[in-house]
């Protein structure tokens, strides 16, 4: 058993990728085959598997994600009462209630089961920059 925690700085909303960190945790630990527990420890992000490989893709999640919750400004989004620390608040809440804050990979021959095109992101869902924690837990 191994574990750590990673610091991602954000710069806004958006993906962050960490795969080679979190690959790199596995490769050092010299575990063979188990099981990473990737956690955010944030409520206003959230943890995806995506493709890495066109930019393209984190492009159109993001617009997704943003005609899905807009801002708590939208005339949509008039029923929202928790705006206390900015329009991007409460949508960063759902955002990161859709999506998840926790991720099971599976590691064999000492190195993630990603497959070819799959990346490990941090979904940044706030305006602002943060600095997001990501406990990595590796159990075999």
């Amino acid at each position: 058993m191994a574990q750590t925690v990673i610091t991602i700085s954000t710069k806004g909303q958006g993906l962050y990728e960490f795969t080679a960190e979190a690959d790199g945790f596995v490769r050092a630990s010299g575990v063979a085959e188990g099981l990473l527990t990737v956690f955010v420890r944030h409520t206003s992000a959230s943890l995806i598997i995506q493709e890495n490989a066109d930019a393209d893709v984190k492009r159109d999640l993001h617009a997704f994600f943003h005609r899905l919750v807009p801002p708590s400004s939208d005339p949509s989004m008039s029923w929202v009462v928790h705006t206390m620390e900015g329009p991007d608040d409460m949508p960063a809440h759902i955002k990161a209630a859709l999506t998840q804050v926790s991720l099971g990979i599976p590691v064999m021959q000492g190195r993630l089961a990603l497959g070819t095109w799959q990346g490990l992101y941090l979904f940044e869902h706030r305006d602002r920059p943060h600095r997001r924690e990501i406990v990595l837990h590796l159990g075999s």
